[in-house]
């Protein structure tokens, strides 16, 4: 293999930012040309592992096993529940990763057998390893709320795993009439991108301004408080005043039952009635992780967060919003970020050598509206075993941001969506 310094290392970061620590020095000499890495799902975590794995080592064996031959990704699906975008924009393939020698496998991983290395697929196949990433996103936690099971999400969407059901939260709304009341309920913490409920709520009523202003948003929220809460409900007074009425645990937000025949979910103080719900249940690891003994009592998987090796499973990675990873978010920019890491480190450590100190970037934009748009960023380093905030990195938008600077940021959430996923899958 030829050795990349550190600088080039830094190059291979592409668009989406310098996300690895320039700390993490490559290995010289890779004697690994028949070394086998099998990873595990196709979005931001495992499509961006696959990719720079062949990038850092050509060499390596790589297999990206993913059900779906297309990928529909979270961020951005707002836009399409708002009518800003297609579904088409949000939607990717695997031929640039197949271009690179990656194998793409579509069948879906039920299994992994650490002690075997070992990946078990659903059609009968069994893939060996020398390492394996792990990336599966989140599952939810069916029933951990009265009624909220599985079979009601074709009248009670979630629309937190991106494509049908965000077609569906789509129809649904279109379908609305004029007048009408759109409820949402987001989870407890920890829970895939935690400012997604205030960005959904905020293009609902951007379209409902244009074609529906009759209509009214409840918000249920469990928790107190949310991800840049300041920052969207200045924009909903602003943008969108007397729609968006926000509860949290202190005022009626909690939900204990849904009642999806009667469109209702009950709270403590009584039932709340709407013409659409997006009830978000609360989440946890991919269902790989514990049919592969990957997560803990938590329901996410506990790593160790300098090349999120599992502490459960040697030679498993996972890497994502699966993750523990605190205190970076559940976010598909923190999933390519850990991503890259991982990469980096197995590179090393298939080269027998120890995994360098890493350091990573989150970076979260949302829009308000198509021309308003907010965003938080932060720089992370690794310190006595654990990820850390770098002090002094990082911000916030402003609270007294103007009209220019709210829409060149929506501006560069447009061009972080397109620079990201083009580094990804091409």
């Amino acid at each position: 293999m030829k050795k990349i310094s550190r600088r080039g290392f830094n190059r291979l970061l592409g668009a989406s930012g310098a996300a690895v620590a320039t700390g993490l020095a490559m290995p010289a000499i890779v004697n690994a040309a028949s070394a086998r890495v099998v990873v595990i799902g196709g979005g931001f975590g495992g499509a961006t592992a696959a990719r720079y794995l062949k990038r850092f080592d050509k060499t390596i064996n790589v297999t990206l096993v993913e059900p779906s031959t297309k990928f529909v990704t979270c961020p951005f699906s707002n836009t399409v529940i708002g009518g800003l975008k297609p579904i088409s924009y949000i939607t990717h393939g695997f031929d640039g990763l197949e271009a690179m020698g990656i194998n793409v496998v579509h069948d879906l991983a039920v299994n992994v057998d650490a002690a075997k290395k070992q990946v078990k697929l659903a059609q009968g196949q069994v893939l060996s390893f020398d390492r394996c990433i792990v990336s599966p996103g989140i599952d939810f936690k069916w029933g951990a709320v009265k009624g909220a099971t599985q079979e009601i999400i074709n009248d009670i969407p979630h629309a937190w795993k991106a494509g049908p059901q965000t077609l569906l939260l789509r129809k649904q709304l279109e379908a609305m009439p004029d007048g009408g009341v759109f409820i949402i309920s987001p989870p407890v913490n920890p829970f895939r991108c935690p400012p997604g409920p205030g960005e959904r709520v905020s293009l609902v009523a951007n379209y409902f301004r244009t074609h529906k202003p009759k209509s009214k948003i409840i918000v249920l929220d469990p928790k107190k408080k949310f991800s840049k809460q300041g920052l969207f409900k200045a924009g909903w007074e602003r943008l969108y005043p007397g729609m968006v009425e926000y509860r949290n645990v202190d005022d009626d937000g909690v939900v204990r039952e849904v009642l999806a025949g009667k469109k209702t979910l009950v709270t403590d103080f009584g039932e709340v009635k709407g013409d659409v719900i997006n009830f978000i249940p609360p989440q946890k690891a991919g269902a790989i992780a514990d049919q592969s003994g990957l997560s803990d009592g938590t329901g996410w998987c506990p790593v160790d967060q300098q090349a999120f090796e599992s502490t459960l499973q040697k030679g498993v990675h996972v890497i994502g919003d699966a993750s523990i990873a605190a205190p970076m978010p559940k976010s598909g920019f923190s999933a390519s970020t850990q991503a890259k890491v991982c990469a980096a480190a197995i590179a090393e450590m298939l080269g027998g050598e120890k995994p360098g100190t890493p350091k990573f970037v989150n970076t979260c934009y949302s829009l308000v509206a198509p021309d308003y748009g907010i965003s938080v960023a932060m720089v992370y380093g690794f310190e006595n075993g654990k990820i850390v905030k770098v002090k002094g990195s990082g911000g916030l938008t402003p609270s007294d941001a103007n009209d220019y600077h709210l829409k060149q940021e929506a501006l560069y959430a447009d061009g972080w969506y397109r620079s990201i996923s083009t580094d990804i899958w091409g």
